[in-house]
């Protein structure tokens, strides 16, 4: 097989991206940084097999790999922690060495496996999708490798469920209730009757509006703290200048109706 001028300038370019991804998941110390290495590694293969004229792998590796999958590693991060740091308290008596028992089993099996293939002659890609390239890919997937399919179905659920117990802290204390926040607040005398809300005394009542307070200036606490730190918090010099023509009009009306425009 002999790849074109264009194939080889897109693997040469290509290529190191997928490497140096793949590096970085294995040494990046920050596993926010280890999941967009990742995230580059998915997205190379993507276009490698849209290269090779398999364009539906190409479009589901991104879609579904690089977007569904990575937002599933992102939310494991989430839940977990960014700052968290692995625990060297053994909680489960031997399991490390049952784990590494356990990983050098499979190595050998794979290897084993490996070692029995045996690869047929080519049938070209002509003959492959002769009934169209999701309909060859189907009748694998749902047909030669079905159990291999719902085996590999099994250990995504299995690792979701991992996560979620690695992701799990029990509670030191009760979750205070609604009730209890308002106690706290009255018995330390601020805020006693809540925050105010977005957009008060102004003429937007959007979230990221703050509000006005009597005297014209901007209320901090109106607005969340995600907005703050995202630095989408509108300015509400706008709606001022408008309070303020308003307010002048007003005035100017309540003046003409008591007659001192006469």
């Amino acid at each position: 097989m002999k790849l074109g001028g264009a194939e080889s300038t897109l693997f040469a370019l290509a290529a190191p991206l997928s490497v140096i991804g793949a590096l970085a998941l294995l040494f990046a110390r920050k596993a926010v940084h280890a999941a967009m290495g990742m995230a580059l590694t998915m997205v190379v293969l993507g276009i490698f097999y849209i290269a090779q004229q398999a364009e539906f792998l190409g479009v589901i590796q991104i879609f579904v790999y690089s977007g569904a999958v990575m937002m599933l590693f992102l939310f494991v991060i989430m839940l977990v922690g960014v700052d968290s740091s692995d625990s060297l308290v053994e909680t489960i008596r031997g399991q490390r060495w049952a784990g590494l028992l356990l990983g050098l089993a499979l190595a050998a099996l794979g290897l084993a496996t490996i070692g029995k293939a045996t690869f047929p002659a080519g049938t070209g890609l002509d003959r492959a999708n002769s009934q169209g390239n999701v309909s060859g890919i189907a009748r694998l997937i749902f047909g030669n490798y079905v159990w291999v399919f719902e085996a590999t179905s099994a250990l995504l659920i299995t690792a979701a469920l991992g996560a979620m117990m690695l992701a799990h802290r029990e509670r030191l204390s009760e979750r205070p209730s609604q009730a209890d926040w308002s106690r706290a607040r009255i018995k330390s005398g601020r805020n006693v009757a809540g925050l105010p809300a977005p957009g008060v005394y102004a003429r937007h009542n959007a979230v990221d509006t703050p509000a006005l307070l009597p005297d014209g200036s901007t209320s901090e606490l109106s607005i969340s703290r995600v907005l703050k730190a995202r630095g989408q918090v509108a300015t509400a010099d706008k709606e001022l200048a408008i309070s303020q023509e308003l307010e002048g009009e007003t005035g100017d009306m309540t003046r003409r109706g008591n007659g001192d425009d006469k």
